[in-house]
């Protein structure tokens, strides 16, 4: 199994497969059983090359930068926020002599369709970057191994659609097979691109002579090209071309209707990954008709809810996986589309590359890429999970403690609970246990009678119980009630009934309780500072909010959303540079998600212009977390010497205060820095902190 697909060059974790792994080793010497590739050319997979272009703006110096920096990370050309790689096309240099008849020998040209999420890489230049079809020219090498699929280069086709093409190889085939099965006549591909529209159209006409296929593209790929352009070059693979806006499906098949060009097809192929393709996909089949989604990137499950909702049925069938039969039917299928494909690159070598996303692609990558359930937005799979807990949980009418750092979104989770629960139509009361005096506490929670202390309302008041009834009472920071005022809230929680304070009535009430802490409630427990039995009352459910710093994928899609809405709040245009999204990436979030949002609303008012810089990121993040790494380059740069000793000083004390902003006790704090507990407290006191 080692030998097939190189489970041994696996860095981190280790016991996974390259494919998923964190890390590969890219050392190119290869072992017996692997193949040594010179690149010279990427196809980057279309998600992953319009998410890096749109974090770089477009610019193709970033764009090299940043597919370099994967590179140099991860050992592989993985991009972390799509999960996805890409093919490559290069020349066998080395063949290790236990790699077995390939069919390759050194010299040959070659096409490799493994993805290059699980294959060694090394990138020394990138020369060129096609932003028609996601490809790269590019100086470099890769390591291949025994499963890895290869196809020789067929000199007579050019290479930049027939990597598009290979990288479609096993969707194409099965929608040939499906075609052939369904005895299709009225075909409609939602293409990404003419190109990709044309690859489908003929796969297509393979299996069903005299079938009509009808490519449906998006409305902001069209530029300066007219659709009757774009027809002739297309034409006579296919019949017809459609461009409209995907992102809005119900005008789309309005404005289709009215023109007299809605078809409802057989079979109708989703190539195009932008949100709405889908919806206008389920309008246009026919009943019983047949939906195929080329990935699962295709929103098949909305497809699928869309034609429920509509009482429509459809038959959808979703891309399974590679065969290695695939790319010899593939190259047929770009040799009997030869001359439109050689047509249409030539159009596209005139065509001038795109300055930025088309608008429906920025819209549905806002939709798509980042999570979102109510208004807790996510992109790391850590939190995904946890979000699936959550929406699980919420169904159940129990108690629940929420554990996690200040600053990680604790009372966002109680919103989700609330939201999904059967009681989202009740009131949720929100409580800070920290901010109750404890003399009030039992008269904030119990509410009481008129006149029944000193300063007590003529009217009498209601308690936070009382207010949530039929509802949920959020408990915030419970972790800081008095033992005294547990016991009380025990016995609520026991009976569902209580006294107001000066009075005789018993009063029921019907609360579900979420209760949150930034100390595990477990260890309060165990130094005696909660009540066991209360601690087992509320446990019913137990969700951990991780730290920032453990989900950073979240990072960059949240630091986007506060930008936006700051920016949308001071009606200013800002917009966070590659440089400065790494310089958040790469940051450690002790104060979590609040310290996060902080500093991007200090970020967006103290810009200069509408592009947010990796300086002033930096500098922002050293005030904020007291680190001097920024001043003391400054410094040395401004200067011809430092203070070493008020350095180490100023360093020793920034130690301190993020030791006890993670830990939150001296003894965890302590334990953090690996210090015995009276040192760690004789330096707090030095510093005053």
């Amino acid at each position: 199994m080692d030998k097939d697909f190189g489970v041994s060059r696996v860095l981190e974790p280790k016991g996974v497969v390259p494919v998923t792994a964190w890390k590969l080793d890219n050392s190119m010497e290869i072992a017996d059983d692997e193949v040594l590739i010179k690149i010279e050319k990427i196809n980057v997979e279309w998600d992953s090359f319009q998410q890096i272009c749109s974090s770089c703006g477009f610019n193709e110096n970033r764009i090299r930068a940043k597919v370099m920096d994967i590179i140099e990370k991860r050992g592989k050309l993985h991009n972390p926020f799509t999960g996805t790689g890409g093919c490559l096309l290069g020349t066998v240099e080395k063949i290790g002599k236990d790699y077995g008849d390939g069919g390759i020998s050194p010299g040959d040209r070659i096409y490799c369709l493994a993805s290059l999420c699980g294959i060694p890489v090394k990138i020394d230049e990138i020369s060129k970057i096609d932003f028609n079809y996601g490809q790269m020219d590019v100086c470099g090498h890769a390591v291949l191994f025994q499963a890895s699929p290869l196809v020789h280069v067929d000199e007579s086709l050019r290479e930049s659609y027939s990597m598009s093409a290979l990288n479609e190889a096993g969707c194409l085939f099965t929608a040939r097979n499906m075609a052939e099965e369904r005895k299709a006549a009225n075909v409609v591909v939602i293409g990404r691109n003419a190109c990709t529209s044309v690859i489908y159209a003929s796969a297509v006409k393979k299996a069903v002579a005299g079938a009509s296929v009808t490519a449906i593209i998006d409305e902001n790929l069209r530029g300066d090209l007219t659709v009757d352009t774009i027809e002739k070059a297309v034409f006579p693979v296919v019949d017809h071309v459609i461009m409209t806006d995907l992102s809005d499906p119900t005008e789309a098949y309005r404005n289709m209707k009215d023109d007299g060009q809605c078809c409802q097809a057989d079979f109708i192929i989703v190539a195009e990954d932008i949100y709405g393709a889908e919806t206008l996909a389920v309008f246009m089949a026919k009943p019983s008709g047949c939906i195929y989604f080329t990935t699962v990137d295709n929103h098949y499950a909305i497809a699928q809810t869309v034609a429920e909702s509509m009482g429509k049925s459809v038959f959808m069938y979703l891309f399974d996986q590679y065969i290695r039969d695939y790319p010899d039917f593939t190259m047929d299928v770009v040799r009997s589309a030869k001359d439109v494909l050689d047509r249409l690159d030539d159009m596209y070598e005139e065509k001038k590359a795109p300055s930025s996303m088309t608008e429906s692609r920025a819209k549905s990558l806002d939709l798509s890429k980042a999570g979102r359930a109510g208004d807790f937005i996510y992109k790391s799979p850590v939190t995904a999970r946890m979000v699936e807990e959550v929406l699980n949980i919420a169904k159940y009418d129990c108690n629940v403690i929420i554990q996690g750092e200040t600053g990680t979104g604790k009372e966002k989770i109680m919103s989700l609970i609330h939201q999904n629960s059967e009681r989202h139509a009740m009131p949720c009361i929100k409580i800070n246990c920290a901010t109750i005096h404890e003399n009030l506490a039992e008269s904030e929670f119990f509410g009481y009678e008129p006149g029944s202390f000193t300063g007590a309302s003529a009217t009498g008041k209601k308690g936070y119980f009382e207010m949530a009834d039929n509802g949920i009472l959020f408990l915030d920071e419970i972790g800081s009630l008095p033992l005294s005022m547990q016991s009380k809230l025990l016995r609520v929680l026991q009976e569902n009934t209580f006294y107001r304070v000066g009075g005789t009535k018993q009063i029921s009430v019907n609360v579900r309780v979420v209760a949150a802490n930034n100390v595990p409630l477990r260890e309060l427990v165990n130094s005696g500072a909660f009540r066991e039995d209360l601690f087992y009352r509320l446990n019913i459910c137990c969700i951990d909010v991780p730290p920032l710093r453990n989900r950073r994928e979240d990072i960059i899609c949240l630091a986007e959303s506060f930008v936006k809405g700051w920016s949308r709040k001071y009606n200013v245009s800002r917009k966070l540079s590659t440089g400065a999204l790494d310089v958040l990436y790469r940051y450690d979030w002790p104060g979590n998600v609040r310290e996060l949002e902080n500093v991007i609303h200090r970020l967006v008012i103290s810009a200069a212009g509408s592009s947010i810089s990796a300086s002033r990121t930096a500098r922002i993040l050293s005030e904020s977390a007291g680190e001097d790494a920024f001043t003391i380059a400054v410094d040395l740069e401004e200067k011809n010497h430092v203070d070493f000793h008020e350095i180490m000083e100023r360093q020793e004390k920034q130690l301190i205060e993020y030791a006890i902003r993670k830990g939150g006790t001296t003894r965890k704090a302590a334990d953090i820095l690996g210090l015995p507990q009276t040192t760690f407290a004789r330096k707090k006191l030095k510093y005053g902190l």
